[in-house]
């Protein structure tokens, strides 16, 4: 570590749970962030600002001026441009050190896989399930623990599915065979500040797995509603008879 980078993350390295060997960590840590808008800009945003070496940012999506209520990593000169790219463009001005990897594309299958197997860490900042589905399953496959954040209207929740452990993944929580009611932005509104409270909650999950300090959300769901501004903790077991995961401990 140089000396700009020690004055950069001074304030990390002063967390006695942090400290330099932490901090090395993340500068040496992959994250692959699933979703350029409302949960992944403040994810991306605080990753990039913690020292997270590489960041692989996914979206498909361009700049809509609609997204800017929430997204705040994207501004309004950079309506129309690809999400990814206005993503990068605003990291590399948090922190020029953090190599950014911008991806227009929709994952899925071996693609997604092998992104999977290259990370760190994975932040599923989607806002469909089967997308959120498919990723557990990589996530799954290749033994990386996944940070996973939802919001809709005023309500939101957090959980971590790490595969590393005697946890559960998210389709124990979801099942992937059972019938869920889609619900999006776009026609059910959110409230502008609780994707920047979910999103923030995700990249600090995520640093902690990367930096191996605190207690993980493994094993609980973390539902908030902002009207009210109330937390409700659920414990959540692993299903032995779960589609993606039951066998892995077998």
């Amino acid at each position: 570590m140089n000396d700009q980078q020690l004055l950069r993350y001074s304030r990390h390295i002063l967390l006695d749970e942090i400290d330099i060997e932490g901090q090395s960590r993340l500068l040496a840590a992959h994250a692959l962030i699933i979703g350029a808008g409302g949960l992944g800009s403040p994810a991306a945003m605080y990753l990039a600002s913690a020292g997270i070496g590489c960041i692989t940012l996914v979206d498909d999506d361009t700049v809509d001026l609609t997204n800017l209520q929430r997204q705040i990593m994207h501004a309004t000169d950079r309506v129309g441009q690809l999400k990814v790219e206005s993503g990068r463009q605003a990291l590399q001005q948090i922190n020029p050190e953090v190599q950014v990897q911008a991806l227009a594309e929709r994952l899925s299958g071996e693609r997604l896989a092998q992104l999977v197997a290259q990370a760190d860490v994975v932040l599923d900042c989607s806002d469909n399930f089967a997308t959120r589905h498919a990723v557990n399953q990589a996530c799954v496959q290749h033994g990386v623990p996944l940070v996973s954040g939802a919001a809709i209207r005023f309500d939101g929740q957090i959980s971590v599915f790490d595969p590393r452990g005697d946890t559960p993944c998210y389709a124990c929580l979801f099942p992937p065979d059972r019938e869920f009611d889609e619900v999006q932005c776009s026609t059910m509104g959110v409230f502008s500040p609780l994707v920047g409270i979910i999103g923030t909650m995700q990249a600090a999950e995520a640093l902690k797995l990367v930096a191996g300090i605190g207690q993980s959300l493994a094993g609980r769901l973390l539902i908030l509603d902002a009207r009210n501004m109330e937390w409700t903790s659920i414990s959540v077991a692993r299903n032995p008879a779960c589609l993606v995961c039951g066998t892995r401990h077998a």
